[in-house]
């Protein structure tokens, strides 16, 4: 796997807007990125984008991968006499990342979040926050009561660290697309799907895995990381390599598949991480919880500053995710 490869995919997809339920954007190019290296490529009823390789040979099993590729952002729910716009929030998003903070609307309007002046030892709150688009009235405004945007921030390298919005959960689909194109030979019938609506409720994924029926499943996501100083206390780092989800607030991670997982990194001698999530889910809740339930588990990519316009990975943990997630797939599954 080359690097500038995988730094392109990345940057291309991190700087393309898609907040949940306006995926259309990056879903086209994900789709243009990948066709050439699957069976078979299409989108269901909700949006996913649903990408088959391989097919099912003795030992092998249907495998559903997930990343989800819909970010936070912000809906106009007003727009006043001056031009100014009021909005809500699409997913997580704190007032504290937003404060002169850019955006960018899906028809290519940009904005600027404002806020108004706050009362002595007042807190901020997204009703205090307004974005301003450069009109001069509501007549003028080039949004108006729907409108969806994404924050604006470029792609940047810190050396061997990654900075950039959307890494939750961009980052996670850049992995995904580069095992997808390394696995050269697998006994299983592999699903990759590019999920929508993660953000607001693991939306895509639930109606995905209803549609793959898989036998097996794994998510691919961005954690928290408890290497900042005073941060949250939890055992993943930058640079340590993948982590090996055991469970969030939305599942407890399959055994078998944890097991599976870091017996395949103990195999490639790759460094693992193992990941306990205090608050926080992923697509794996909805893979695990599909018809009659499926064994399912997550990759987890080390980030920090998630759900912030400034997320940070390491290049050596997305390289190594590769890896793990190529070697899994290319084998048989033998629980």
């Amino acid at each position: 796997m080359k690097s500038d490869e995988l730094l392109n995919v990345l940057q291309m997809l991190v700087e393309t807007p898609g907040p949940s339920g306006s995926e259309n954007l990056i879903r086209s190019k994900i789709e243009a990125e990948i066709r050439d290296h699957v069976d078979e490529v299409y989108t269901d009823a909700l949006g996913n984008l649903i990408a088959k390789k391989g097919t099912k040979t003795e030992g092998g099993k249907r495998v559903m991968i997930s990343s989800h590729v819909d970010e936070i952002g912000l809906m106009v729910t007003h727009v006043d006499d001056n031009g100014f716009a009021r909005f809500i929030a699409i997913g997580g998003v704190s007032p504290f990342t937003c404060i002169g903070g850019r955006v960018v609307f899906m028809n290519g309007t940009h904005g600027v979040i404002g806020m108004e002046r706050l009362d002595k030892d007042e807190q901020p709150s997204l009703a205090k926050l307004f974005i301003d688009t450069g009109a001069t009235s509501k007549e003028d405004s080039k949004v108006g009561v729907g409108d969806v945007c994404g924050f604006e921030r470029p792609f940047v390298t810190l050396g061997k660290r990654l900075v950039a919005k959307s890494m939750d959960d961009r980052a996670a689909a850049t992995v995904a697309i580069q095992a997808l194109k390394s696995i050269e030979n697998t006994p299983n019938e592999i699903y990759f799907v590019f999920s929508v609506q993660e953000e607001v409720g693991l939306r895509g994924a639930i109606t995905a895995a209803y549609g793959v029926d898989p036998e097996v499943g794994i998510a691919v996501d961005v954690t928290r990381t408890g290497d900042t100083p005073m941060g949250v206390k939890m055992e993943v780092a930058l640079g340590k390599g993948p982590a090996i989800k055991v469970r969030d607030s939305s599942f407890i991670a399959d055994p078998r598949v944890v097991n599976w997982m870091v017996d395949e990194a103990k195999a490639q001698g790759l460094p693992y991480q193992m990941e306990v999530l205090e608050a926080g889910g992923t697509d794996g809740a909805a893979i695990q919880r599909t018809r009659a339930g499926v064994p399912a588990g997550c990759l987890s990519i080390p980030c920090r500053y998630v759900h912030s316009p400034s997320e940070m990975v390491d290049v050596d943990d997305l390289q190594q995710s590769v890896s793990l997630l190529a070697g899994l797939l290319s084998k048989a599954i033998t629980f």
